[in-house]
């Protein structure tokens, strides 16, 4: 740091403290983390030359020398190295000027959130995140709280009465303005870490999935059936972010990245009344949570999950539509990265990875996403016209397979390739979901809920890992839980062996849900809190 710095604590905050960055600068102050060190040794080694503040000429070394340094953007903040007396007494006015307290409480909220959290939790709790900053609590701490509080409030729903109802809805939102509260610290204090990134990432849909299982509780003990819904919500969700997470790592780096289409979103942005209204449509998380809270409280868990269907269902017909149009008018150039990720995203096993060994070094098909998507509608077709158990839906299972294998085959840079993990999730969960339904027996739609949530997460995790930069997965641990293709060759066989005994198949469910669960948690586990796993949090569309 520049022994004549002038500026905001914030801007050297930003700068030296940031774990995120191996190397990070502003003027006059430069801060590397070990991954830099070695840069910066080279630098400060090298004869000194050129004029400017030394560590501005030491930062611009580092970077020629291949290293990234994180430059932050300063807004308002000042951070300078005055030439001269007038320089300096400009530079301490311009500070002066300023509440950088101000900015860095306003500069806690997410640029880009809903218009429930902007307007009804953000104004409040940022404040709620200052103050745990001074009182030294960490965003882990605040995000297990919000874990535990969201838990309580599905212990409460499960109780099937109004009192725990009202509860359940009151202490979701309370477990929602946690959840702000502690990105907002992360980004207040620069308290980004390994762990927080994994907490982060997982907790929300645990605590939303959890939601789900105890309102089913609840009207199961008035007699009222709803685990089919619950398990729907869960499918849908969990297929709608996964249109957002396959369509966003197909575009993240590609080249001629236009389109008509994206083009009028543009200009509809400009509008500002029309950004909230198409925020608030597509039902993002804070919306889709005070919908769930008030329902819950006022009405019944039927109401709650009959709302959140179509709710739901019409924010993911909105959203896919406008990225299938998008695909379509675009003239997007993938790159060998994107059609890795789209890969990793399909979560293919062994019987899958057959067809694309023997078919490696072949290029792009633009039937991929079609010969998915017809052996979706396949599968999913005969599980509903099939009667429980019956051997045929085998047949169709191993067809399955070897379509899906055949789709991902060759590089996923179709136009429409992203396509292709939503379709393979909505294949296998709504395949189990029908399965579990058909065998009408207690117990069959828990169990399979309890499997699709520890699939889910594994899917998740394969998500956020790609999103740090780190890779997916590795692919033992696929081929250990069987891939997509592999899980529903399971269930359908189960099923069939056990047709004339239906009241085993939710333990054979009940079974393979322990079995994924412990392999990907235990791997999952090890590897965020591992050295290798990314320091960052999520600051993408609202979930």
């Amino acid at each position: 740091m520049d022994s004549a710095f002038v500026g905001h604590v914030h801007a050297l905050r930003l700068a030296l403290t940031d774990p995120r960055f191996d190397a990070c600068a502003v003027t006059g102050a430069l801060a590397v983390q070990p991954g830099a060190r070695e840069a910066l040794d080279k630098a400060a080694a090298a004869p000194g030359d050129g004029a400017g503040p030394y560590a501005d000429r030491l930062a611009a070394a580092v970077e020629a020398s291949g290293t990234e340094v994180q430059r932050p953007e300063l807004g308002t903040l000042v951070a300078t190295v005055p030439a001269t007396a007038a320089d300096r007494d400009a530079a301490v006015a311009a500070v002066a000027a300023v509440d950088d307290e101000a900015v860095r409480l306003r500069t806690a909220v997410k640029s880009r959130d809903g218009f429930f959290t902007t307007f009804f939790i953000s104004p409040y709790s940022r404040h709620i995140a200052r103050w745990c900053a001074r009182r030294g609590l960490t965003p882990n701490q605040v995000t297990t709280a919000s874990l535990v509080t969201a838990l309580i409030a599905a212990g409460c729903a499960a109780t099937g009465e109004r009192w725990g109802y009202v509860g359940a809805g009151a202490l979701l939102l309370l477990s929602f303005v946690l959840d702000c509260t502690d990105g907002q610290l992360a980004r207040y204090s620069l308290q980004y870490s390994t762990m927080g990134a994994w907490l982060d990432a997982t907790f929300d849909r645990a605590k939303e999935y959890a939601f789900y299982a105890g309102l089913a509780l609840g009207a199961a003990r008035h007699g009222d059936d709803v685990w089919a819904l619950a398990l729907g919500a869960m499918v849908l969700m969990t297929c709608r972010h996964v249109v957002d997470f396959s369509f966003n790592e197909a575009n993240h780096d590609a080249t001629a990245n236009t389109s008509p289409t994206a083009a009028l979103s543009d200009r509809l942005d400009s509008v500002g009344w029309t950004v909230w209204v198409r925020r608030m449509i597509i039902l993002p998380i804070g919306e889709r949570w005070a919908m769930i809270a008030v329902l819950t409280a006022v009405t019944t868990p039927r109401t709650v999950f009959y709302a959140l269907l179509v709710g739901c269902a019409f924010g993911a017909l909105y959203t896919t539509a406008g990225r299938v149009l998008r695909s379509l008018t675009r003239k997007a150039t993938r790159t060998d990265r994107a059609a890795q990720a789209l890969y990793d995203l399909t979560d293919s096993g062994p019987l899958a990875e057959l067809p694309r060994r023997l078919q490696k070094g072949r290029g792009p098909a633009a039937s991929s996403v079609w010969i998915t998507a017809l052996a979706a509608a396949a599968l999913i077709g005969s599980a509903l016209s099939r009667p429980f158990g019956d051997p045929v839906l085998i047949a169709v299972a191993v067809l399955y397979a070897v379509a899906a294998g055949e789709a991902v085959s060759r590089p996923l840079k179709g136009a429409l390739d992203w396509l292709i993990p939503p379709l393979l999730r909505a294949a296998e969960y709504v395949t189990v979901l029908v399965l579990a339904a058909k065998a009408d027996v207690p117990g069959a739609l828990p169990a399979a809920f309890g499997l699709i949530a520890a699939v889910a997460y594994h899917h998740y995790d394969t998500v956020y890992r790609i999103r740090g930069g780190t890779g997916a997965p590795p692919h033992w641990l696929v081929r250990t839980i069987g891939g997509h293709e592999g899980r529903v060759l399971v269930t359908t066989v189960l099923a069939a062996v056990l047709a004339t005994r239906a009241a085993d198949f939710p333990v054979a469910l009940t079974a393979m849900a322990v079995a994924v669960a412990l392999v990907v948690l235990v791997e999952s586990i090890r590897f965020w809190v591992s050295s290798g796993a990314p320091a960052v949090h999520d600051e993408g569309e609202p979930a």
